[in-house]
C-alpha cells in the first residue's frame, strides 16, 4: 500500500472547465493564489486542456500572461499543465517543430509538470511531447486514458503504461477522464501497474458517475500515489472528488495528505463567493450523478459544453438522443477513449446523426479524418462497410500522423508577422490563427471584443 497520499488541486483548469465551461478569468484566480500557494498541494493545474482555447476566445486575455501571472503569484507550489501530445492544446495534429517549441516555451513560463496523453493511447502521437517535456528537464506524466470497451482490459492498461515508461517519463497517469472508473476495476489495473513499474502512479477521475470517491479509496489501497481533487465549490458532479473530502477522509491514517482543512476551508470560502458569477454558463447535469455516463461515456469537460451547444441551436431537447447515439458512433469507430478532440469527434457525428435523421448521411471532416488514421491507431477494427460509407475507396494511413506534416513554426511565424509581439504570440497562432488574430486585434485595441458565439471544447 502507499504512504502518504499527495494532492493534486484542479480548481484552476479542470474544475472550471467541468462545471462552468472553463470561463474563469485570470481576475478571479489571483485573489485566493496566496492561500492556494501556502497549501502544500503536490501541484496544482492551473494550464493547458481547453483553458488555453477559452482564455483567448472568450475572456480575451493572453493565457500565457495568465501563466506568468500565476507563477508570479505562486511561488512555492508546482504548477501542472494537461497536455494533448501531438495535439498540444488544440483540437488537430501539429507539426514536430510546433510542439517542441511550445513545451519549452511552457515550462520557460512556469510549468513543472507536462502530463501528455493522446486520445487514442498511440504512443506516437505522444513521442515528441515527451521527449522534448524530458528534455527541458521538468517532470513529465505519461499518460493512459482509461475507458470501457470490449477492447480495453486491464492488461491494455498496463501494456500502455509500460511503453510510456520504455520512453523515460518520470510519472504514470491514469486518466478517467469520463468518471468511468469502478472501484474494483481501478484496484486492479493499479496493482497490474505498480507491481511491473517503479515509477510513482497518479489518478485523475470525476464524479460524473458517481464512483470516484470510492475509486480513490480502492486506489489508494492498491498503491496509487497521487490523486486530483477540486475544492469543494468546485467539485462533484462533473468535476472531481472534492478536496476536503479526501482529506478528512484519509486524516490519522497511514495515508494521511498532511493538509489543512482550516487552509482548505477558507479557500473553499472565497470559491463560493464567486461562484455564482458564472452562472450562465451552468449545465444542469452539473448537480445529478449521471450513471448513464457507463453507457455515453462522455467526459466531465465535454457534457457541460454540449449542453450548451444544443441549447445556442435550439436543440438541447436532442441532448438524450446524442447521448444515446453516442456509444454506437464509438463503436462503428473502434472504440477510441472518448477525451478531447475524440469526445468532441464522436458527440459531433452522433449530434449529425440525429439530427438529420440518417445515420452517416452527412459526415463530419473530423469523422472523416479519423478513419483516415490522421489521429493516429484505432484501439479496436473500424468495419469495412462503416469504412466505405465515410472514405469511399480511399485507403487509410498507417504511418504516425504527424510523419505527414511540413514544419508549421516559421510559417506562421511569416503569417502572424508584426501581430505577434514575441515567440509566444507566433505560437499562439501557430495553433489557433484566427482566434489569435482577433485576440491580437482587440489587444492592441484595433478591434472591439466581439461577443462569443460558441463554447469551447
Amino acid at each position: 500500500m502507499a504512504g502518504k497520499i499527495e494532492i493534486m488541486e484542479t480548481v484552476l483548469r479542470d474544475a472550471h472547465q467541468c462545471l462552468v465551461a472553463t470561463r474563469m478569468p485570470t481576475e478571479d484566480m489571483l485573489p485566493i493564489a496566496a492561500e492556494l500557494d501556502d497549501v502544500g498541494y503536490w501541484s496544482l493545474e492551473t494550464w493547458g486542456g481547453a483553458t488555453f482555447d477559452a482564455t483567448l476566445r472568450f475572456l480575451k486575455e493572453c493565457p500565457w500572461e495568465r501563466l506568468r501571472k500565476l507563477r508570479k503569484a505562486m511561488p512555492k507550489t508546482r504548477f501542472q499543465m494537461l497536455l494533448r501530445g501531438q495535439n498540444v492544446v488544440g483540437y488537430k495534429n501539429y507539426p514536430d517543430d510546433i510542439v517542441e517549441a511550445f513545451v519549452q516555451r511552457s515550462a520557460a513560463n512556469g510549468i513543472d509538470v507536462f502530463r501528455i496523453f493522446d486520445a487514442m493511447n498511440d504512443v506516437r502521437n505522444m513521442k515528441t511531447a515527451i521527449a522534448a517535456g524530458l528534455k527541458t528537464g521538468k517532470l513529465v506524466e505519461g499518460t493512459v486514458c482509461y475507458t470501457i470497451s470490449p477492447v480495453h482490459s486491464p492488461d491494455y492498461f498496463l501494456r500502455i503504461a509500460e511503453k510510456l515508461a520504455d520512453m523515460g517519463v518520470q510519472i504514470i497517469c491514469l486518466k478517467d477522464m469520463g468518471g468511468l472508473l469502478a472501484p474494483y476495476a481501478a484496484y486492479e489495473i493499479i496493482k497490474k501497474i505498480k507491481t511491473r513499474i517503479p515509477l510513482p502512479l497518479h489518478l485523475h477521475s470525476h464524479c460524473t458517475a458517481g464512483l470516484a470517491q470510492m475509486t480513490y479509496m480502492m486506489a489508494i489501497e492498491a498503491g496509487v500515489d497521487i490523486v486530483d481533487t477540486a475544492i469543494s465549490p468546485f467539485s462533484q458532479g462533473t468535476s472531481q472528488p472534492a478536496t476536503e473530502q479526501i482529506v478528512a477522509g484519509l486524516m490519522g491514517t497511514p495515508h494521511d495528505t498532511g493538509l489543512d482543512l482550516a487552509k482548505l476551508a477558507k479557500i473553499a470560502e472565497y470559491f463560493y463567493r464567486i461562484r455564482p458569477n458564472y452562472r450562465e454558463f451552468e449545465s444542469p447535469v452539473n448537480n445529478q450523478i449521471k450513471p448513464d455516463v457507463l453507457i455515453s461515456q462522455i467526459p466531465g469537460g465535454m457534457l457541460s459544453n454540449l449542453v450548451a451547444q444544443l441549447r445556442q441551436q435550439k436543440a438541447e431537447d436532442k441532448l438524450e438522443a446524442v447521448l444515446a447515439e453516442m456509444p454506437s458512433v464509438r463503436k462503428d469507430l473502434g472504440y477510441p477513449p472518448l477525451v478531447t478532440p475524440t469526445s468532441q469527434m464522436v458527440g459531433a457525428q452522433a449530434a449529425l446523426n440525429v439530427m438529420t435523421g440518417k445515420r452517416y448521411s452527412v459526415v463530419a471532416m473530423e469523422t472523416r479524418n479519423y478513419v483516415m488514421g490522421l489521429y493516429g491507431e484505432a484501439p479496436g477494427e473500424i468495419g469495412a462497410e462503416i469504412k466505405e460509407k465515410i472514405l469511399g475507396k480511399k485507403e487509410p494511413i498507417t504511418c504516425r500522423p504527424a510523419d505527414l506534416l511540413k514544419p508549421g513554426l516559421e510559417k506562421a511565424r511569416a503569417e502572424a508577422g508584426a501581430m505577434a509581439k514575441s515567440e509566444e504570440d507566433v505560437l499562439t497562432y501557430a495553433l489557433f490563427p484566427e482566434i489569435a488574430k482577433d485576440y491580437f486585434l482587440y489587444r492592441d485595441g484595433v478591434a472591439e471584443r466581439q461577443p462569443a458565439t460558441a463554447v469551447t471544447q
